[in-house]
């Protein structure tokens, strides 16, 4: 276990300093060299697919639909990062992914794909090199531990998540307890009452609180357990009001000793979540399991958590604070440059600076815009930066006087649009791209969603609200259910023609500082070609029939499914194949007539 790191405030930084941090995922280099002998012997023919398939997710490489390639799953623990994790991404962009690229992904992992088996070790300690860890990325293990990318910066948060998140990460990986779930298990660490991490949909969430007691502040957290979205979307029931943070790593174990003891959830792959076992039983008796396990013997014997603690003084490594003054800023750039400060750009509780949330669209990075981030982290602000769950990226502790700087430098790198959490800030996993449960092609249709929404040159403030969402299947990597505007993918079929398709969903709610939400599915399957028309009927249809200040949700709530319905009646009829529309038989970017083809996800294995 890596000694935690602390510097004190007064300490100057230099670029060094902001360019490395300390390892939250211990990083152990005899698992890259067991890793390339268990490789070669599977690739000799000596070893079994199934067992290797095990212990190749462990260690964060999944196959994809093509044949012999992988993909390798970064954790980035609450969605930290600095410029020589940045850096370290775009090495393996460069020397391993064909297209070129990184995908941040709506659990702030980032991800590689196309590579070979037979690269794989050079890749992971290319990754170690620079401080990163794939460990646990993939599997039923505790995947990456997500969080707040606000948290330690919040105006309204009680107290800095991030050190007891890090705590979190190192008790669990590789913790025997977490080796061989009945299924994945997902956490998330939100900064306070606002749930800007959506604890709701996970397994297990946190929120801190500080309570009073005998006149002094207590730290603990709220805790919530049994969430979860897929194909049978869940909420979360909460397990504890307040458990004092010393407590919260025990109660954790609790909940996975239970959720690791649970044999029925071992009888079916797909109803193997804690969520099952949780909403089959019931809150009340649920909290009484948890109570059982929190009486055993093996509670007392937790490790004390100040051992543990992730601890780093961002703030000691941050330029001299100051605040912003568009009037500096040239006439010709202000109004394009003031539209992004309001989008995109919120104050830190630390008087002086700023994070500047920088849109990346479809969530993909190339090895010059990893490098670019890197440099204006670097030269800007204090080397820190945060992955968001909208696939975006946080920039820390830029002083105001910096801001502008900052956006002249993302100009270059296609990061520095207006609009994070907008209507053109359109997430979606990658679907058929790589993936092998992908139905449709995901991001395809993120870009021509994206394009639809830009011609539309939307202004109208209520408008800009409406998020979309996209999975290309039903299991919501692409969170479909938290979008305004949802769709996940499918297929039609018309005689002896296949067409790609998707699902609508409406009333969905993933915008920070609104309750979350899961939104009802529409009965609507619209082919894919013709999903960016919907969105211009589904605009026309709220702007055409809201109230004064109505907005999208409440619209949806006043007057149901069946406007949206109607409005693209039409569209949602499956075409005859014919020489004039052969197009919408083929999914976006792709060349050939569409053919659904799904495997199986290797979790099950």
């Amino acid at each position: 276990m890596r000694p935690k790191h602390q510097r004190a405030s007064t300490t100057m930084s230099t670029t060094s300093d902001r360019q490395q941090a300390p390892h939250v995922i211990p990083i152990i280099e005899q698992e890259f060299t067991d890793f390339r002998t268990e490789a070669n012997d599977f690739m000799a023919g000596n070893q079994d697919e199934k067992k290797f398939i095990g212990f190749r997710l462990k260690q964060g490489v999944y196959g994809q639909r093509q044949a012999a390639r992988q993909m390798v799953r970064v954790k980035l623990p609450f969605g930290g990062v600095t410029p020589m994790q940045l850096e370290g991404f775009a090495q393996v962009a460069e020397r391993f992914a064909p297209l070129g690229k990184g995908h941040i992904t709506t659990r702030q992992n980032v991800q590689f794909h196309h590579f070979r088996l037979a690269e794989a070790y050079d890749l992971l300690k290319v990754l170690a090199a620079h401080g990163l860890s794939s460990r646990e990325a993939c599997g039923n293990v505790v995947r990456n531990v997500t969080g707040d990318p606000w948290a330690g910066i919040r105006e309204d948060e009680p107290f800095d998540i991030t050190p007891y998140a890090g705590a979190f990460v190192r008790y669990w990986v590789r913790n025997p307890i977490s080796q061989l779930l009945p299924r994945k298990f997902k956490v998330t660490f939100s900064g306070s009452e606002v749930d800007a991490a959506m604890t709701a949909i996970h397994d297990i969430g946190v929120i801190p609180r500080i309570r009073n007691e005998g006149g002094k502040e207590v730290r603990g957290f709220k805790m919530l357990v049994g969430g979860g979205l897929s194909t049978m979307a869940k909420e979360a029931i909460v397990l504890t009001e307040f458990v004092p943070v010393e407590q919260f790593l025990t109660y954790s174990e609790a909940v996975i000793r239970i959720f690791q003891d649970a044999s029925e959830l071992r009888k079916d792959i797909h109803k193997a979540r804690l969520k099952f076992l949780v909403h089959r039983v019931g809150a009340d008796a649920f909290r009484k399991m948890v109570d059982e396990r929190l009486a055993q013997d093996w509670a007392q014997q937790v490790p004390p958590l100040e051992a543990l603690m992730y601890i780093e003084d961002e703030q000691a490594l941050a330029p001299a604070p100051s605040t912003l003054d568009a009037s500096t800023v040239p006439a010709t750039d202000r109004p394009t440059f003031e539209k992004w400060v309001k989008e995109n750009v919120r104050t830190h509780r630390q008087a002086g600076y700023y994070a500047v949330e920088a849109k990346v669209p479809q969530g993909d990075l190339t090895p010059a815009q990893f490098r670019g981030l890197g440099k204006v982290l670097t030269d800007f602000g204090a080397g820190r930066a945060r992955m968001t769950q909208d696939q975006n990226i946080v920039l820390r502790w830029i002083p105001g006087a910096n801001l502008y700087p900052v956006w002249q430098a993302l100009q270059p790198l296609v990061l520095g649009g207006a609009g994070v959490q907008t209507i053109e800030d359109i997430v979606s996993c990658p679907g058929t791209d790589s993936c092998k449960l992908g139905i449709t092609s995901s991001m395809g249709l993120n870009r021509a969603i994206t394009e639809t929404v830009q011609a539309m040159n939307i202004t109208d403030p209520l408008t800009r609200k409406v998020l979309i969402n996209i999975s290309g299947c039903p299991n919501s990597c692409g969170q479909h259910h938290l979008g305004n505007i949802g769709f996940h993918g499918a297929a039609m079929k018309n005689d002896d023609r296949q067409v790609p398709a998707y699902n609508v969903f409406l009333g969905g709610m993933r915008r920070e500082g609104e309750p979350l939400r899961i939104g009802s599915v529409a009965r609507l399957r619209i082919p894919a070609k013709r999903v960016p028309a919907a969105i211009e009927r589904f605009v026309a249809v709220y702007e055409g029939g809201r109230e004064a200040g109505e907005e999208f949700n409440a619209f949806v709530d006043r007057v149901g499914a069946k406007p949206f319905e109607a409005a693209v009646q039409d569209l949602s009829i499956t075409p005859k194949f014919a020489t004039d529309n052969f197009q919408e038989f083929i999914d976006w970017e792709r060349e050939g007539l569409y053919v659904l083809e799904r495997g199986e996800g290797e979790c099950a294995v």
